[in-house]
């Protein structure tokens, strides 16, 4: 059964569409995880504030080295991506999305509040009948209390 999604005609005006085949597909990537195990990004690349990062276990590392994790193992934060719009070229075995992310945080001593807005960009490719992350690439235009979540070094890059 196809997923009810948010895709956008123009970049201005967005309407609800039902996304089949190939976009749902990609739509049902692990998005919160992405480079968590084959076959999802073995050489993909990761674009943040710093230069680009390449391959899975360098982009592991990235994130282990800048994100601080909790005692339940994760980062307290939720990143809610909306206004996703998919372009899938068949011919090729691209595809290119577009969202928009909010992420937020809550811990015992800090309340539930927006940490970080922008917007991803990423590039997917079949390979083998597989999608696969190309590409992440992420524009933070807006920035909240990050202390808590960022460990010293990445805040003052």
């Amino acid at each position: 059964m196809p997923s009810r999604h948010t895709t956008c005609r123009n970049r201005r005006i967005c309407s609800p569409v039902i996304i089949e085949g190939s976009a749902l597909k990609i739509a049902r990537l692990p998005w919160r995880k992405p480079c968590r195990g084959p076959p999802a990004c073995p050489d993909a690349t990761f674009t943040g504030s710093g230069e680009p990062v390449s391959g899975r276990n360098a982009i592991q590392q990235m994130f282990q080295d800048t994100v601080i994790l909790y005692d339940d193992g994760t980062p307290r934060t939720q990143h809610v991506t909306t206004n996703v719009a998919i372009e899938v070229d068949e011919q090729t075995s691209t595809a290119v999305s577009h969202s928009y992310v909010t992420v937020f945080q809550a811990l015992p001593d800090l309340p539930l509040q927006p940490i970080a807005s922008g917007r991803y960009r990423d590039r997917f490719e079949r390979r083998s009948g597989q999608w696969r992350f190309v590409e992440r690439q992420v524009r933070i235009n807006l920035v909240g209390d990050v202390s808590c979540h960022l460990r010293q070094a990445a805040v003052q890059r």
